[in-house]
């Protein structure tokens, strides 16, 4: 009976991981990896002790491999590629003839500015030197 309900809470674990999923990459491997180590341990020992030890040594690698896959992601300050394309940046000439480059994010049909400002339009390097120009 116990290798019944011990199947089932991996089912059950596996299917809710499917729905619901994770924030990050360090909490999804420690999910996945609590789970095949609990199948792995279930398989190995045939006990819940096995089963227990299993899920712990899983997890605690699956965390660890996830994490450092997020302290990549962290590094590169980028998720996606898409976040390019959401971007504009318009270049002000600056009183003493320097260059100040402010970055706008398009968010709907408007721009965000750095300071976070919304404009409905793209903004002129004018309507931006005021906020952003010196």
């Amino acid at each position: 009976m116990s290798k019944y309900l011990i199947g089932f809470a991996v089912g059950f674990c596996a299917v809710s991981l499917f729905f619901c999923g994770c924030e990050s990459d360090a909490q999804t491997g420690a999910a996945i990896g609590s789970l095949a180590g609990a199948g792995i341990g279930q398989l190995a020992g045939g006990d819940t002790k096995s089963t227990l030890i299993g899920a712990a040594v899983g997890g605690g690698a699956g965390y660890v491999i996830g994490n450092e896959q997020d302290k990549k992601k962290q590094t590169t300050g980028i998720d996606t590629p898409r976040q390019y394309t959401n971007t504009v940046t318009v270049n002000i000439t600056n009183s003493n003839g320097s260059v100040s480059s402010v970055t706008l994010r398009r968010q709907g049909v408007g721009y965000v500015g750095e300071k976070g400002e919304y404009y409905d339009h793209l903004p002129t390097e004018e309507e931006l030197r005021g906020a952003y120009g010196f």
